[in-house]
């Protein structure tokens, strides 16, 4: 991984069983297919239309209302793991930070940081470092990106590791 830590936790993955994504995937597409269907009926009299359409209305009204606590509870399980997945990030930036710090490095002031100390940063070229000196001030790290100095891989590979204090 690099930077001297290793994560101690796994990035959660959402666990819906197949058969509810089954379920509900089977009718939005039935929902799907019967308006599809609805309009292949070029015999039919306006009120006879009014009523195809009511009926498709209806029909897709009960699909949703019957799905509607399925896809609220996917929606809450999605919420839960977004939650994990941002806690395990955060604790992960501060092992990378950790690991940094603990292998001789010092967070780098990109505001007053040497060009031979900003190479010492992950993936960072002369010519990168050339680019960011030339950017400064920063009142943000992240202006790194606005300022199109690094790209986002590159701002994600450092990002814990620069101030600009």
């Amino acid at each position: 991984m690099g930077f001297g830590c290793q994560p101690k936790h796994k990035i959660l993955i959402v666990n819906m069983t197949s058969g509810r994504r089954a379920k509900i995937f089977t009718i939005c597409c039935l929902t799907v297919l019967g308006v599809g269907l609805s309009g292949c009926a070029p015999n039919e009299t306006e009120q006879q239309r009014k009523e195809r359409e009511n009926r498709t209305r209806d029909e897709a009204a009960k699909a949703t209302e019957r799905t509607k606590p399925e896809i609220q509870a996917a929606g809450r399980e999605l919420g839960r793991a977004a939650e994990q997945a941002a806690r395990e990030a955060r604790a992960f930036a501060e092992g990378v930070r950790q690991g940094w710090i603990s292998a001789g490095h010092h967070v780098v002031n990109i505001n007053s940081a040497s060009e031979s100390e900003l190479m010492e940063l992950p993936n960072i070229s002369r010519a990168e470092a050339r680019k960011i000196i030339r950017g400064r001030p920063y009142h943000d790290s992240q202006e790194l990106i606005t300022k199109h100095v690094v790209s986002d891989d590159e701002y994600a590979k450092i990002k814990d590791i620069v101030t600009v204090q």
